[in-house]
């Protein structure tokens, strides 16, 4: 049996058996006081016996003013104005001598006193008496009659709590009357029906607790979405809302070719090096890539086509073969392109609107704004007739939804867009114009040797979920 258990039994047996007796406790702060038990066991008993109805209860609030440390000692030796005014012989004395009788913090508290009430005269060369009498010490005799648990004015405890030489002590207790289910003991009742009970018929004479079928059930512990995961969910719905349809982005790992040399960027490129870019030792090349689209993508490289010069130098296919962690889901962009493009072989052209949010890998120094991973957004639309002022429109749209609205566009470079503009949005909390995104029309030296017709074009925007 815990130890507070039996304090708890002998609780309840002094409230039970007083009011076997007394109609009611007015106050259990001074019944635990006469019973010389702890008031917080009582309090416990009274709550439990209340529940039961054994006991009817209210709460009670009692307000007692208490002396502080500072003013018990005032009530024992006396207030320093007082003693100051009594260390102050009729000739006076100097302010050097008088302030060797108190400690440093009384004396300044019995200057400021005495002068407030005009007792006292401090002359450049003497300390006086102003009056010649103090009747009586009057914040002593305060203290006291509060110590007594005697009534003082407000005005009275106003001044002292001022001077910090009382506090205000809040208690709570209870009154009691008995209940409906009063009894001198408290009867055990049984909280279930046992085999036992039913074979010896003892179940006939025993008391049940009563259910509470209103009564809830253990809260059942439960995950929550990441604030990342949230932010990611309200963006996907963004792209659903304007009928955009989710790229499959399920390949962490791609080869060079799909995630550089099909976006036209070439072989020489600072982000191709191994300081920007994970590189597999193991599987390190792929074996599957399109034969027909590489020779036109080797040709464009190195010749150009489509009224492009290309970059003219020697494309190697062992350079395009290597394994990766993507660095961006445009990777992901480009193999839906090539494949919109097959279709377009098989059946006429249609008009599609595509995004993804995945991870995306770069080899980068770690730091409070930068990881070796993050997420990165994606959105394009695939139509004929498409321009820059499209694009723009629907970067105010899908901004807008985020709640940004204030957007300012700036002439870039990516070598597979052109033209190529960064996204800036207002920052209210920053008062300027922050970068928040990069835009721009895929190249025709990417989308062509795809195999998509020459009339069109390619709108598209990314930015990062975290960064």
């Amino acid at each position: 049996m815990a130890d507070s258990d039996p304090k708890r039994a002998k609780a309840e047996e002094a409230v039970l058996g007083y009011l076997e007796n007394d109609d009611d406790i007015p106050d259990s702060h001074l019944f635990a006081a006469q019973a010389k038990l702890n008031h917080d066991d009582i309090a416990n008993a009274i709550k439990s016996l209340t529940g039961h109805r054994y006991v009817d209860s209210q709460e009670i609030t009692k307000e007692t003013w208490l002396l502080t440390e500072e003013g018990k000692t005032y009530a024992v030796h006396g207030s320093p104005e007082v003693r100051l005014f009594l260390s102050i012989p009729q000739e006076g004395i100097t302010k050097d001598e008088l302030q060797k009788k108190f400690d440093a913090s009384i004396f300044k508290i019995a200057c400021a006193q005495a002068a407030k009430n005009k007792w006292v005269d401090f002359g450049k060369q003497l300390v006086t008496r102003k009056i010649q009498h103090v009747d009586n010490d009057k914040v002593q005799t305060l203290l006291l009659r509060i110590q007594d648990a005697k009534d003082i004015s407000q005005d009275d405890i106003k001044a002292l709590t001022k001077r910090k030489l009382i506090s205000l002590q809040v208690k709570k207790g209870f009154s009691v009357r008995r209940g409906p289910n009063y009894a001198p003991q408290r009867k055990k009742v049984a909280t279930d029906l046992t085999r036992d009970m039913l074979q010896s018929g003892d179940w006939k004479d025993l008391e049940y607790k009563d259910f509470n079928l209103n009564a809830k059930g253990a809260s059942t512990e439960r995950g929550c979405l990441h604030p990342l995961l949230k932010v990611r969910k309200q963006l996907k719905d963004i792209f659903l809302q304007m009928g955009f349809g989710e790229m499959s982005t399920n390949n962490y790992v791609e080869s060079s070719f799909w995630n550089f040399d099909a976006l036209f960027q070439p072989q020489q490129h600072p982000a191709r090096d191994s300081h920007d870019t994970f590189f597999l030792k193991v599987p390190s090349t792929t074996k599957e890539l399109p034969e027909d689209y590489v020779e036109r993508v080797k040709r464009i490289h190195e010749s150009g086509g489509h009224q492009s010069r290309g970059y003219g130098y020697d494309w190697k296919r062992e350079e395009a073969d290597k394994n990766l962690l993507r660095t961006h889901t445009t990777a992901v962009s480009s193999r839906m392109l090539y494949k919109l493009a097959q279709d377009c072989a098989q059946k006429p052209f249609a008009p599609k609107k595509y995004f993804s949010i995945d991870r995306v890998f770069r080899n980068e120094a770690v730091d409070r704004t930068h990881l070796a991973e993050f997420h990165q957004i994606e959105g394009l639309i695939c139509d004929r007739g498409l321009t820059l002022g499209d694009l723009i429109g629907v970067l105010q749209d899908f901004f807008s939804r985020l709640g940004m609205s204030d957007l300012k566009f700036k002439p870039a470079y990516n070598p597979y867009t052109e033209p190529s503009m960064e996204i800036f949005g207002y920052h209210k909390g920053f008062g300027k114009y922050v970068e928040i995104g990069n835009s721009g029309m895929f190249r025709p030296e990417m989308l062509l040797p795809m195999g998509l017709p020459e009339d069109v074009s390619v709108i598209a925007w990314g930015l990062s979920l975290e960064r």
